[in-house]
């Protein structure tokens, strides 16, 4: 039977109950856009990452666009972001007007390198955006001491990593702001686009709620110039409907990587490190692999899942060729690009199906 690298069918099976009812229920109540729905998901969220504050927004992209635009970010203002990532942690620092610094990643966890950070900031530099990759919170204790000693705000991009803890502490929680995506695949994934922004800052607050609804405080009268980013009540109900089960899914996610651990052990491939203080909540299981697209190719023939995230860093992307970069600039992540392999992990893979891939991965890469 072929194995998917996620199975969104499988999971609405097992909760179908509680999704059809969530439904029905906004239906029945036609309540769209933004409204009880919405406001009854962004308080669940706040108290689940234990933040005052979560705005509702359209996407984990507006998110990060709708927070460094809250801080005030924009034309003539430097953030630095990893080239290792995906498309939307730069693409909003580019979009809100300001320009992305790429800042190189560390080998091990694929993230931000903290050692690497001082020697990019400017007079120019606002912000720092760590992408907490693949479900593991970077090196906040690191990024937050550098931050402060240079007076520039942290936003989370969390979009893979709602749940995991950094010492104790929710992701989202640690900077200024935090960023969350509810894209269908993440770990609490919407059917549909989706996004949350979460903050201790109340003034970050009111400027994310205006910003969404074209900056205005009261229909038709408008303080800022914002977007429109409103979060659906559709999504927003089956949000609810889901979180209870978030914690479930990711501690079965957590033990199908102890187990695929367990199934390389021994062989040439390189699994993905869990850092001391952090709790990782496994949205990819990442390996490192030499020869990867044969082993890719194989995986595939057998009708076996998986996924290349990323295979061109961004500071290699045709779309900022103005910033001037070229190939050997930032070395680890694209060696990071060449090599990566993300596997099925969804809470509901059984350990035969697991069994099966590894075993596939260790023959494909004994014989490329």
């Amino acid at each position: 039977m072929p194995i998917p690298l996620v199975d969104l069918q499988q999971q609405y099976r097992t909760i179908k109950s509680e999704i059809d009812t969530a439904i029905a229920d906004v239906l029945t109540s036609g309540q769209f856009v933004l409204g009880k729905y919405v406001q009854t998901l962004e308080k669940e969220i706040a108290d689940y990452c234990h933040v005052p504050h979560a705005i509702g927004v359209a996407s984990g992209t507006d998110a990060l666009l709708l927070a460094l635009k809250a801080l005030n970010i924009g034309p003539g203002d430097e953030v630095i972001v990893p080239p290792f990532t995906f498309f939307a942690t730069a693409g909003a620092v580019h979009n809100c007007g300001a320009r992305p610094v790429f800042c190189d990643i560390e080998a091990e966890s694929f993230m931000l390198d903290p050692a690497k950070l001082p020697q990019h900031i400017t007079s120019k530099t606002k912000a720092i955006i760590p992408v907490h990759l693949f479900g593991q919170c970077a090196q906040m204790d690191r990024i937050t001491e550098i931050a402060r000693a240079h007076k520039l705000s942290i936003i989370e991009d969390a979009a893979q990593a709602i749940g995991a803890l950094f010492q104790g502490q929710h992701a989202g929680s640690l900077g200024a702001v935090g960023c969350f995506s509810f894209f269908p695949t993440k770990n609490l994934g919407c059917y549909g686009d989706g996004g949350m922004v979460v903050t201790s800052d109340e003034a970050v607050a009111e400027q994310v709620r205006l910003l969404r609804v074209h900056g205005g405080g009261t229909q038709y009268y408008h303080k800022l110039v914002g977007i429109n980013s409103r979060l659906d009540g559709l999504q927003a109900a089956i949000l609810s409907a889901k979180l209870p089960f978030l914690d479930k899914w990711s501690a079965k996610r957590r033990e199908n990587a102890a187990y695929y651990n367990t199934l390389f052990n021994g062989s040439t491939i390189v699994t993905p490190v869990e850092r001391t203080g952090n709790y990782c909540i496994y949205n990819q299981y990442t390996l490192r692999i030499k020869r990867r697209d044969k082993i890719m190719a194989e995986l595939k023939a057998r009708g076996i899942g998986c996924a290349v995230y990323y295979p061109l860093p961004l500071h290699l992307q045709e779309c900022f060729a103005y910033l001037g970069h070229k190939k050997g600039d930032f070395p680890v992540s694209e060696l990071a690009s060449e090599e990566v392999l993300s596997l099925p992990i969804f809470s509901e893979l059984t350990q035969a199906q697991q069994r099966e891939i590894a075993e596939t991965v260790i023959e494909a890469s004994q014989a490329s």
